[in-house]
């Protein structure tokens, strides 16, 4: 059994392997494009450097174990079935994280959307401790573990509720992110704002896809802004996506407006389709959030006095999807 200290040195040694970008890590990365086109090698970066920067630092990991009073091995380790997402790269990363770090065993299903990178990264630290064998392995499917922890739609969330309802679980479902504007706004951080929405072409649940804009909103600066990502109009999926709402709105003649690469519309709606975002008008700005504080389709609230623009995508160790505390679900069992 791995002690605490030995558990933290392999993560920060994995993230030290992430950050020399090997050519063996190069070449997955390349693996995992070519099995997803939404996986991009600016957005595969970009997953793993936040993973790097805000996970895997010593300090970081010590400080996340000590605040849940991690103990050094666990008296009773458990089995913990692990239903990873595929919408952006390496986005169940942190779940795996707080089972490894808290002891117990993970058995992980992956998404067929994203079954490379993971992998890879699990087999590097088999490499440097070879009984991390017996702590995280894959499955195809998810039987005789003593908890769970799966996230999916809100209809694969159902199923997960019927299999899983015997046992321990977090049950995750559809969730997604919203801007509160105020019309005060820098170019900066408009600029920033564009990366919460446009980062992983907005399939993130951190990817805003709804906007809060007081009457009489000036969008120019905005549309500006988003032009930093003009270059999503070479990707060919993305492009797709953005002609066929368009051409929706042109049938409908419905009002919209674009910079070129993205499709502001009006609608009540937090979801949007890719290549658009939904905006909608405010007149009371705490009525806005005493609203979306109850709302649990939405993941994160960008804007001043909230997360700040451009940090949608950069969680902490902390800040647990769905706002679910996983640390304490795991310690619980």
């Amino acid at each position: 059994m791995l002690n605490l200290q030995h558990r933290i040195d392999l993560l920060v040694q994995l993230g030290e392997h992430i950050e020399n970008n090997p050519i063996e890590w190069q070449e997955t990365k390349l693996k995992a494009q070519a099995a997803n086109g939404w996986f991009t090698p600016e957005f595969i970066d970009l997953a793993a450097n936040n993973i790097v920067r805000n996970f895997l630092q010593a300090d970081k990991l010590a400080g996340f174990a000590k605040a849940y009073n991690v103990p050094d091995t666990p008296s009773e380790p458990r089995n913990v079935g692990i239903v990873m997402a595929g919408n952006i790269p390496l986005v169940g990363f942190h779940d795996w994280l707080c089972v490894f770090l808290s002891g117990h065993r993970a058995t992980v299903k992956l998404s067929s959307k994203d079954d490379v990178l993971f992998k890879y990264l699990i087999r590097y630290l088999y490499q440097k401790e070879v009984t991390l064998q017996n702590l995280v392995s894959f499955a195809d499917s998810l039987k005789g573990c003593e908890a769970y922890i799966a996230t999916g739609s809100d209809n694969t969330a159902r199923y997960f509720d019927y299999y899983f309802s015997k046992y321990p679980s977090i049950i995750r479902r559809n969730r997604s992110s919203v801007a509160i504007l105020d019309g005060t706004e820098t170019s900066k951080e408009l600029e920033l704002l564009a990366d919460d929405t446009h980062q992983y072409f907005g399939l993130g649940c951190r990817n805003v896809t709804k906007l809060y804009v007081p009457k009489n909103y000036d969008f120019v600066p905005l549309l500006e802004a988003m032009k930093k990502y003009l270059h999503f109009f070479e990707h060919n999926k993305y492009k797709n996506n953005y002609d066929y709402q368009l051409a929706i709105h042109l049938l409908n003649n419905q009002f919209y407006m674009t910079n070129g690469s993205v499709l502001l519309i009006e609608n009540p709606a937090i979801f949007s389709a890719i290549g658009q975002i939904h905006y909608e008008f405010y007149e009371d700005r705490k009525a806005v959030e005493v609203n979306l504080k109850g709302n649990e389709t939405v993941q994160c609230i960008v804007g001043h006095g909230q997360i700040p623009f451009g940090g949608a995508q950069c969680p902490e160790l902390g800040d647990f999807a769905d706002g679910v505390d996983t640390m304490a679900f795991l310690q619980s069992l």
